[in-house]
């Protein structure tokens, strides 16, 4: 089976291209060690799970348990048709018309698109001509202003490609490359937006390609689920901790 995406990476970068490549109806898939377990060991898992609190994301004034938030968007890329799978991409070769995607059990995976989102491991890109960048102890994919990396239908986003070390900005650069590589695919797409009954039709234009229009029923009915959703997701504290940097010893936490 070759799937139209693949990303490598479960953070919240990979997880943001997840839901919008998904979204427009690319079979997308997210390998990732974790496969979505929060309170992972530190070196498996996103960086966010070491988080204490995540105090400047938009849209949380008082901020928000970060394992939280994390699993929130995890469930939000399985609820957009994104599809998890666990395992740690040690490979990645461009073929005629795809790419081979190689796990650390020796399974090989299939994908036309691949969109590197693993921060900081960038081993499996050794034997791909893309640019690697090297920064102290840090080492990055070089992408230009939309993500592509100068291999066609590979592309980087988040940390891995230099971008800031913020859950916002992750999750924005994750978007945006995203939707290079939609619209570099077949997909019909114009952009992901539900709008107002007649939004569109009112002006006599046909809905776009990835936009939707619902009445005010509808609207509604989407509001109330929403709230109930959340206030579930929000009523108890999760029982998850940080996890702490590999490098800490166990014995001074």
């Amino acid at each position: 089976m070759t799937r139209d995406v693949l990303i490598v990476g479960g953070g919240v970068a990979g997880l943001s291209a997840g839901i919008y490549t998904a979204r427009a109806g690319l079979d997308a898939l997210i390998v990732d060690p974790s496969s979505g377990r929060t309170g992972t060991d530190a070196a498996d898992g996103s960086i966010l799970e070491r988080n204490a609190s995540l105090e400047n994301y938009p849209g949380f004034p008082a901020g928000i348990d970060a394992r939280l938030y994390l699993d929130m968007v995890r469930e939000q890329a399985d609820d957009a048709g994104c599809e998890f799978r666990e395992g740690r991409v040690v490979d990645v070769r461009p073929r005629e018309d795809d790419f081979a995607v190689e796990l650390a059990d020796g399974d090989e995976l299939a994908a036309i698109r691949v969109i590197a989102a693993s921060w900081g491991d960038v081993s499996y890109l050794d034997g791909v001509d893309v640019e690697l960048i090297d920064r102290g102890s840090k080492t990055y994919v070089g992408v230009d202003e939309h993500g592509r990396t100068r291999v066609p239908g590979l592309y980087a986003a988040g940390r891995i490609a230099g971008r800031p070390h913020q859950a916002i900005v992750a999750a924005g650069h994750g978007a945006a490359v995203a939707l290079t590589a939609i619209e570099e695919s077949d997909a019909a797409f114009y952009h992901d937006w539900v709008a107002p009954d007649g939004y569109f039709t009112g002006r006599g234009r046909e809905v776009p390609p990835g936009c939707e229009e619902i009445d005010d029923a509808e609207r509604r009915e989407r509001e109330r689920s929403a709230r109930e959703r959340l206030a579930e997701r929000i009523a108890e504290p999760t029982d998850e901790t940080p996890t702490m940097h590999p490098r800490v010893d166990a014995d001074e936490r």
